[in-house]
């Protein structure tokens, strides 16, 4: 679907970073994701991740904008043998958001490694209200269980529903306002509910910024599997920024991933917890979408460009 140009040079890019990170491009699990779902490669948000912690080891992920052309992305990656025909809820969520909520645009998610994982539901201008989604006939019910919880923390409008048909999982991202945003106290007292380990009391003053926080839940349990929370996206932003250390795979992923724009390298630090575990995944952009290229401009601080940062 993409132009061979735009692709190769995309692919070798990912062969870099992935290089960067100790992990390696198997090309027969990349270039489908890439040559099908990459017509908007050359002009749109890219990004790439590195998680931290021996089972991450090996794995560089991706991920980029689906062209408007294909609408609801989860038909077309059936059409295409990226996901298999199933029963299960997971396939019929995509569908669901969609015929319910105005879906500005959508995302698909892969590894180097692992080649397709996840696609995703955005709609920044039109931010949902949790109520607007429980009721989805393919929601877990783990949704409308962990209602009460949520909204005692201030999760209640969402701006992305992520589906990861390789694990049988979904995710909501709770938009937060300059005003919703918790205290370390409570960002640890949610972490604390959510049956997360509480973090260190800097790693709670750098997540007090975050613009969003992931909820990752499933259908066969109430209980929350994950929880990621990052400030947003900067080009001013340091691995020493970060308030524990960085495994040098990822500080050398950060300090010289590629990157197809000009001016600083864009780059987002976001802390992750399952029951038992912290880690953390640093991400760098590869390509900004035009929204993204205002929102890091270091001297856009009029109301506008905080409108936009909010949006995002």
């Amino acid at each position: 679907m993409a132009e061979k140009t735009d692709v190769e040079k995309v692919y070798a890019s990912l062969e870099e970073a992935a290089g960067l990170a100790g992990a390696s491009c198997a090309r027969d699990k990349v270039w489908p994701v890439l040559r099908e779902f990459g017509a908007v490669l050359g002009e749109d948000l890219v990004v790439l991740g590195v998680q931290s912690g021996r089972r991450n080891e090996g794995e560089l992920d991706f991920s980029f904008r689906v062209p408007a052309a294909i609408g609801n992305p989860y038909p077309y990656a059936l059409a295409k043998g990226f996901v298999t025909g199933t029963d299960h809820p997971v396939g019929a969520l995509l569908s669901d958001v969609a015929a319910r909520v105005p879906v500005g645009e959508y995302f698909v998610d892969g590894g180097v490694a692992g080649g397709f994982k996840k696609l995703y539901a955005h709609f920044p201008q039109e931010l949902q209200p949790l109520t607007a989604l429980a009721g989805l006939p393919s929601m877990p019910d783990a949704v409308g269980e962990n209602a009460d919880l949520f909204a005692r923390f201030g999760l209640d409008t969402v701006a992305m529903v992520g589906v990861n048909y390789r694990e049988t999982k979904m995710n909501l991202y709770f938009q937060f306002t300059p005003e919703s945003r918790p205290e370390p106290k409570a960002v640890g007292a949610m972490l604390r509910e959510m049956g997360m380990p509480e973090p260190a009391e800097p790693v709670l003053r750098y997540v007090r910024g975050a613009m969003r926080a992931n909820i990752t839940l499933t259908w066969d349990s109430a209980r929350i599997s994950r929880v990621a929370l990052a400030p947003p996206p900067s080009s001013g932003l340091e691995p020493s920024d970060v308030p524990v250390p960085l495994e040098p795979r990822m500080e050398r992923f950060l300090r010289h991933a590629p990157y197809a724009y000009e001016g600083e390298r864009v780059r987002l630090i976001a802390f992750k917890w399952v029951p038992g575990e912290e880690f953390i995944e640093a991400n760098s952009y590869y390509q900004l979408s035009p929204l993204l290229k205002q929102l890091t401009r270091p001297a856009d601080m009029s109301p506008e460009g905080r409108r936009e940062n909010h949006a995002q």
